[in-house]
């Protein structure tokens, strides 16, 4: 019962936000009684954390199972867009917003979950492109899987790129190819242009 909890939780919180969701929602969205929530969930900040680690772990481990797919770092970084934003709902701000507003705690801990496995990825897919010379050999890794990971953070910001004007998803697409293209070698450039015309047609 406790995973179906937490499952059906962090689907909602995912859709409606972190503040918005209560215990009363989602009991009757289970068709079950408050009380059997907090038979195991002290309060909702712990169904808060829970979940959003709950959350954390499905991703790491699907984006785990995409790395040791042993793709091309190229095409490796478009599946695990697609992957990412299939589990967060597209990511709408508020989510996140309300997590960052009412749950701080929660929001900078998971951020630096987020972060240390952003950098563990983009610094592999990085090296491995040089070994493939599809990414320019005079590249600083370091300083590439920075830029790259805030610039993943940036483009959450509302204000900077509002949803009406900048759709999620193709924010992500632009922003992978702006990446991209700044890195790869020609051999490189053809596989990024192979994938991209793919997905247009």
């Amino acid at each position: 019962m406790k995973e179906k909890i937490l499952d059906k939780a962090a689907d909602m919180f995912l859709n409606y936000g972190f503040k918005s969701v209560t215990m009363d929602d989602l009991a009757n969205e289970m068709g079950i009684s408050k009380k059997t929530i907090y038979t195991h969930f002290e309060n909702k900040t712990k169904l808060v954390q829970e979940s959003t680690l709950s959350i954390f772990n499905k991703i790491n481990a699907g984006i785990n199972i995409i790395c040791a797919n042993g793709k091309n770092p190229i095409e490796e970084l478009y599946d695990i867009k697609k992957f990412v934003i299939s589990h967060l709902k597209d990511e709408k701000s508020s989510p996140q917003y309300q997590l960052q507003k009412y749950y701080p705690k929660i929001f900078h801990n998971l951020k630096e979950k987020h972060y240390e496995l952003m950098k563990e990825c983009t610094v592999n897919n990085i090296k491995r492109g040089l070994e493939l010379d599809i990414y320019r050999k005079n590249l600083n890794v370091e300083f590439i899987s920075r830029i790259y990971i805030s610039g993943v953070a940036s483009i959450k910001d509302n204000r900077l790129f509002p949803e009406g004007t900048f759709p999620v998803k193709d924010l992500q697409d632009y922003f992978l190819e702006y990446h991209l293209r700044g890195i790869v070698t020609p051999k490189g450039r053809k596989i990024l242009n192979n994938i991209i015309n793919s997905t247009q047609e």
